[in-house]
Order: structure tokens, then sequence, then C-alpha cells
């Protein structure tokens, strides 16, 4: 039997735990350096962050509403985009919550040696072997202990501001914007992580009454009131102490209480910055050590990191790594760039929040139900990810690189271990899933119900009579099928120096015996077909022209094999392949009379339209079998083999001949795919040509028709039957 949470956490309760979690070190470390950037512009730089803060705030609010269960940033967005994404926010949640609580330590000792005459570093560090080993044996830091530190905390802060207000010189304020935009937004991005624990209290959603109300509320009424004490006790430091005063030193509240209040006020906000020393410090070692904790019980991390202590009962492997990130943070980077890299840590994440709210509500999932709902969705949205971004621009090269880095790192890892480990998708790429696959069998629908289907067949005068008889079988299987025509065209190249009008009255022997060949060959097949001659200085050039002025359908033409000058610089059918303005056909020249199966293959993307209408309109002509066959990775997730299965039972349903279907289990390798396509009767393939041609290398099709001995096709469908870029980049990741 399951056990509940009772919910027992009111508005006060919330917004208590919201506050809690934001007021800490940061307040007491970040205002001088912030006020290096931006002067008395930093008071703006709090007011802007609390507001750029708000669209992660009602993002997580609404989630919460919809999966009011124990969790957090991480448990949300791998659960709505997947583990991929998972991977990447609870890698960056853990390293955001390291370097805060490294900065609380870098930040807050020089308060600590106020008192006493000791160097800051190596008390840093062996704090935070202190802190580390209080948390690996497993001392509890009390609710109740929490409380009090924050109470202390607030009533020392109100005691600045209030004592601190009455001697405020407003011409401290002056040229607050002086140092422009850019300095603006720099110091609002580093003040940033200020804000971090504004969505804690999600992680509790499950033991809080009326979630509905109380999540959205607690937040956001929290939110307000941090916001304005910042506002407030960065307004008076600066109304009462000179700028470079504070910019210079490491204790800048210290400083700034002084000139406020005295002896008195110094003892109170040291006293306030020892204990957000401790509890920020202490906070970050625990809450981060819970990510690898969490991503090792999902696969995502390696079993260790899941393995609890039996002598204390916790973490160690997940503490100690935590642990020694700080460490070195302490040891080897400056406190700016801590900073910096705690605040772009706190923004990605904030701007994938916002990604998976659209996530979720793009995909509509039935089991997710908020009881409150974000309003102005999804402009809301989209301005928290504009407005991260943004952020992120202004962070500098060490923190720009650092998010790099470890988001190209997460991806990395999830590539080379996560991936063949777990067999899941997150809710919303599952329903995107469903939704490409339908808009797949839309498209495919649209094209095999389209009208008649006239092919024109280019040739030159190199083509011999068995190669220009199965060029134009070719061609009247696909026009036949829907009533369509033939056209071949033998195109005669000339050099510059030769007049067109010249060459066109002059007839050599290969073009009488196309002539006649041609003649013969269309009274062989009941189809109507047209054919001529045309010179050029430029056969790419006319056959393109000619498809235009024509209006054909489909371009057929023979497959030409590439060597290294094609494979470096293009060839002339690649060049066609881009600027053609139809579907072209490239036909392998192999000998072949009975067909009893045509094979499509593909993997990582939906069958292309134009290859299941040639492939369809060739296996009724044949009286063969159309056979589907979708190639994915043996680590592919349950819902997207079954995607794949319903997709291709719907395509095969729009096929005029008969159609099997088969997936088939690959390591995901291209000779996987060669050994597929060498099973082919007679093998139809999808081909990318024009830009996307590989630079080094045959494009995929190419490589597979040269594996196999069997009759092939390689299918280049217009760009107009093909969805946009986005389609294809959204088809290959969800597929």
């Amino acid at each position: 039997m399951t056990k509940d949470l009772e919910r027992d956490l009111g508005l006060a309760s919330v917004m208590a735990i919201s506050i809690g979690a934001m007021i800490g070190s940061g307040i007491f470390i970040l205002p001088a350096l912030a006020i290096e950037i931006a002067g008395p512009g930093v008071v703006i730089a709090y007011l802007l962050a609390g507001l750029l803060v708000v669209p992660a705030a009602l993002s997580k609010s609404e989630m919460a509403t919809a999966m009011p269960e124990a969790g957090g940033t991480y448990i949300y967005i791998e659960r709505g985009m997947g583990p991929l994404l998972g991977t990447v926010a609870g890698v960056g949640t853990w390293f955001s919550l390291a370097f805060k609580g490294a900065l609380a330590l870098v930040g807050g000792v020089p308060y600590l040696v106020l008192l006493l005459d000791l160097p800051v570093k190596p008390v840093a560090l062996t704090l935070a072997v202190v802190l580390i080993a209080v948390n690996v044996f497993g001392a509890k830091q009390t609710g109740q202990l929490q409380v009090a530190i924050v109470v202390v905390m607030l009533a020392a802060l109100a005691w600045f501001v209030g004592g601190g207000a009455t001697t405020v010189d407003p011409g401290q304020f002056d040229g607050s914007l002086d140092d422009g935009l850019g300095g603006l937004l720099a110091a609002t991005g580093l003040v940033f992580v200020s804000y971090a624990g504004v969505t804690k209290v999600a992680s509790v959603a499950e033991e809080i009454e009326d979630p509905g109300r109380n999540i959205p509320l607690g937040i956001l009424g929290s939110l307000t009131f941090t916001t304005i004490l910042y506002v407030l006790i960065v307004a008076v430091m600066i109304g009462v102490s000179p700028l470079e005063e504070l910019a210079d030193s490491a204790t800048p509240m210290a400083v700034a209480a002084e000139e406020a209040l005295a002896s008195p006020g110094v003892i109170a906000v040291v006293l306030a910055a020892i204990l957000a020393l401790v509890s920020t410090a202490n906070a970050g070692i625990l809450s981060s050590s819970r990510y690898p904790f969490a991503m090792s019980r999902d696969d995502l991390a390696p079993p260790r990191f899941a393995t609890v202590s039996d002598r204390f009962g916790t973490p160690i492997t997940a503490i100690t790594l935590t642990g020694g990130v700080m460490l070195a943070l302490i040891a080897f980077v400056p406190i700016l760039e801590i900073a910096k890299l705690a605040s772009a840590f706190q923004i990605l994440v904030f701007v994938l929040i916002n990604v998976a709210v659209i996530a979720f509500r793009y995909a509509d999932p039935e089991e997710y139900e908020p009881t409150f709902e974000s309003p102005l969705y999804p402009a809301v949205q989209l301005f928290g990810v504009a407005s991260g971004l943004v952020l992120l621009t202004q962070m500098g090269t060490v923190a720009l690189v650092g998010a790099a880095v470890i988001t190209a790192g997460s991806i990395a890892w999830y590539a080379l271990y996560a991936r063949p480990r777990i067999d899941r998708a997150g809710i919303a790429v599952n329903t995107v899933r469903r939704s490409t696959g339908r808009s797949a069998v839309d498209r495919t629908e649209d094209v095999l119900e389209s009208g008649s289907d006239d092919v024109f067949v280019a040739l030159t005068e190199g083509t011999g009579q068995a190669r220009e008889r199965q060029l134009i079988r070719i061609a009247a299987d696909v026009a036949r099928e829907r009533g369509g025509g033939v056209t071949v065209v033998q195109f005669d190249e000339v050099p510059d120096q030769v007049s067109l009008d010249y060459a066109s009255e002059t007839q050599s022997p290969a073009d009488l015996q196309f002539e006649e060949q041609t003649d013969q060959l269309s009274a062989e097949f009941d189809v109507p077909i047209t054919y001529g001659e045309i010179v050029s200085h430029d056969t790419k050039h006319a056959i393109v022209n000619f498809a235009a002025h024509e209006g054909d359908d489909v371009l057929l033409m023979e497959r030409q094999p590439g060597g290294l000058r094609h494979q470096l610089i293009g060839s002339p059918v690649e060049w066609i392949l881009e600027h053609a303005p139809c579907d072209v056909v490239l036909v392998e020249d192999r000998d072949f009379d009975a067909v009893s199966e045509v094979t499509v293959l593909t993997d990582r993307s939906p069958f292309d339209p134009s290859k299941v209408r040639i492939a369809d309109a060739l296996a009724g002509e044949f009286d063969a079998t159309v056979r589907l066959v979708y190639a994915v990775e043996s680590s592919a997730s349950a819902d997207l083999k079954r995607t794949v299965e319903e997709y291709q039972a719907e395509l095969s349903e729009l096929c005029s001949a008969s159609v099997t279907t088969e997936l088939v289990e690959t390591d995901g390798s291209v000779s996987a795919l060669i050994d597929i396509a060498r099973d082919a009767e007679f093998l139809v393939v999808g081909r990318s040509g024009g830009r996307l041609r590989p630079v080094f290398g045959n494009d995929l099709a190419d490589r597979l028709i040269d594996a196999t001995d069997s009759p092939a096709l390689g299918v280049h469908a217009h760009e107009s039957r093909r969805p946009g870029l986005v389609g294809r980049i959204v088809e290959r990741f969800v597929f």
C-alpha cells in the first residue's frame, strides 16, 4: 500500500520556504561586484533581475500544480522534454548550486575574517571540507534551525534598511545609466543567481494544501517581497557609502553598516553574513548532491552515485563529487567568475523551465492538468526564453564558454552513456512524435492522390539502346499508374566555340540512332511517349530549364558514380538535384526483368512521400509487393517503436499495391543499413543531394546503392514536397 504525504503547508509556509531559499549570502557579496560593472545602476539591475525571473516563476508554478509531487526542476524537464534535456537540466542545476555554494564560501569568509585575522582562501577551503564532512556523516540541519537563521538574517537586514534609509544621499544615484544598456544587463545577469531559490518550493509541492492557489501565490509573493527587499538593501548601501569603497571592498554590507549604524550595525551584519555563509554553503552541498543521486536512479548517471552508505545513510559518492567541484572552484576560480558561472547556469535552467511549459502545452498530454495556468501563454514563456538568452550573452567569455562546454558535455554524456541504457522519452517528445507521424501520413496521402505523373527522361549521346529501354520502362511504369506521359530528350553538349544553330542543324550518326531506337521503344509501351534532342553549351542547365518549361512531375536520369572530384566540388547531378523544379529519380544501371518486391528503406525520419509514390507505382506495374523497412536503434524507446509501427500501418493503407512493413532493430551504424539494402530485390532510397551533400564521402543513398547488386533508385524529392528545415530537424529528433 502506497503512502501519501500530508498536505499541511499553507500559504505562509510556502512563502517562508521560498524566501528562505532566496535570502542567502549573495546579498552580502554580489552588490560590490555588480557596482563595479554598473555603478549605481545596480539598483535597477536587482529590480530587472527580479522581473526577468517572473516567467520562470509562473512556469514552475504551473508545472508544480500539474504534477504536485516531491521533486523539482530536473524531474519536470526530464518528464516533459525527455532524458536528453533532463540530463542538461540536471547537470546545469547541479553546477549552478555547486557554484552558489562556492560563492557563499569565497564571498562570505571575508566577513568572518573581520573578526579573526585569517587568510580568506585557506579558511574557505577548511570550511568547505568541514561542511562536506557534515553532509557525508549525515548530521541534520533541522527545520527549526533554518527558520531561526532566516529570521536573524531578515531582522538584521530590516534593521539595516530601516536604520540606513534616513541617511541616504540621493546624489549617490546620479549616473545610474552611465554604463549603458550593456553594463546594466551584465550586472542583471550577475545578480540573477540571488533569486535562484524562488522555485525551490516546487520540490515539496506534494505537501502543500490547495496547491493551485498556494503555490503560485507563494512563489510570486515571495519573489515580490525579496525583490523589494534586495532593491531597498542595495539602495541603502549605495546611498550611505562612497561607490569606490563599496566596489573595492570584499565586505560591502559591513562598509555600509558602519556608515549608517556604527559598530552595532556592523556586528549585526557580520553575524547575519556568517549565518548566511553556513546556511547557503551547506544548502549548496546538500541540494546539489541530490542531482547526481536522482540522475543515477533514472539511469542518466552511473549507479554508484545512487549508492547510500550503510554506515551514514548518505549518498557519499554524490556528496564527495559535489564537494570536489566546490573545492576546485574555491581554490582556482576568481570570485567574480564563480558568480557569473552560478548565474549563467541558473539562467540556462530557467530558460529550460520556460521551454518545458511550452512543450507540455503543445503536447497537451492527458495527464498534464494544471490547476493554475500561466497567464499570457506563450508570450510570457517566450519572453523568458529570449531575455534569458540575451542575459547569457552579457555574462562574459568565461561564463559563456563554461555554459557551452557543460551543455555540450551533458549532451555528449547522454549520447555515450545514458542513451543506450534507457527506454523512455518525455511526454512532449512522445506527443510531438505521434503528431509528426500523422503529418507525414497526410503529406504522403496528398502526394499519392495528386494528379497525373508526367515523367521526363534525360539522356546523353552515350546512352545505349538497352539502357534507354530500362529508363523508359521505369518512366512508363511510373507515368501509367496515374495516366501521365513520358518525354524522352537526348542532350548534346558542344563547346562554347561552336554555334548552337550550327550544332542543331548537324545530325550525327548517334542522333539518328537515338531517333530510330526511341521510335521503336515508343511503340513498345502503352503510354504516350514523345522524344526530341536539345543542343546546349551546358547540359545540366538545359535539363533543369526544360523540366521547368514543360512542367514535368518527375525527372528520370542515369545515376552517375561519383569520384573524389565530385565528392569535393560536386557533380552536375548534384547541381541538378538542387535546382530541379520537380522530383528527381536516379536509376542505377542494372538489368532486371520480373520483380516480386520493392523495398523502401529509411531510418530516423518518416518515409519520403515521393519514395512511397514511386515504389507504389512500380510495384503496381510489376504486380509486386511494397516492403516498407524502417530501421531503428535497438536502444530506441518502446514508444518510438510503437509510433513507427502505427505510422507504417497507416502508410500501407494509402498504397494501391500490397504492402508489408518491417521494423528492424540495428546498432545504428551504416553497415547495418547496408546489410538491409543487400537483401532487397529492388531498392528505393531517398537522397539528400544539393547543399546537404557531405563534403567528404558519398551521400548515404549512394553508399546503400553501391552496396547492393540489385536494381535501385535514388529518389530526391523536390523542396515543395518536404517539410522545412525546422520540420526536418524535428523529424530527425523525434523519429
